[in-house]
């Protein structure tokens, strides 16, 4: 199997999954961050269970530290490795600044395993967090692209 190019990997987070595991309908919901119109109800279309969870993990990620007002420990430090140079020391840390992230915010989720792939040509991060949901068997993969925008 050949590896995938930063490009293919961007399109498949670009995909949306929806979670079809009827046994846990419900459970955990929020509302859609891109604002998504429902097309019959014309209301906030909403996010359940795996697909929530994995929007709040994504948020957090992305969020940085002393981003929220009157919440200066919510977020992790991902932004700022973007900065420095592309190194095996660089990648450990982005590794503990995730791990430390979820233990401390996100409750939910017990994280397995975490992988990094830098591409320092696009000034850009690749993370994949594999966890698994509190009282849920089934591992969760989640993707998400870090750039620096210039």
């Amino acid at each position: 199997m050949a590896t995938e190019t930063f490009e293919q990997k961007k399109l498949r987070l670009e995909r949306v999954t929806l979670d079809s595991n009827p046994a846990f309908r419900d459970r955990y919901s929020d509302f859609n961050t891109s604002f998504a119109v429902h097309p019959i109800k014309k209301d906030l279309s909403i996010k359940t269970n795996v697909e929530s969870i994995k929007q709040s993990v994504r948020n957090l990620l992305l969020t940085d530290r002393g981003e929220r007002f009157f919440q200066p420990t919510i977020g992790c430090r991902l932004r700022q490795l973007l900065f420095e140079t592309f190194t095996p020391q660089t990648t450990i840390q982005a590794k503990q600044f995730i791990a430390e992230t979820l233990r401390n915010h996100e409750p939910r989720v017990d994280v397995t395993d975490i992988t990094i792939s830098p591409y320092p040509d696009n000034n850009a991060l690749f993370i994949q967090v594999v966890f698994t949901i509190i009282n849920i068997e089934d591992p969760v993969t989640l993707d998400v692209i870090l750039e620096r925008v210039r």
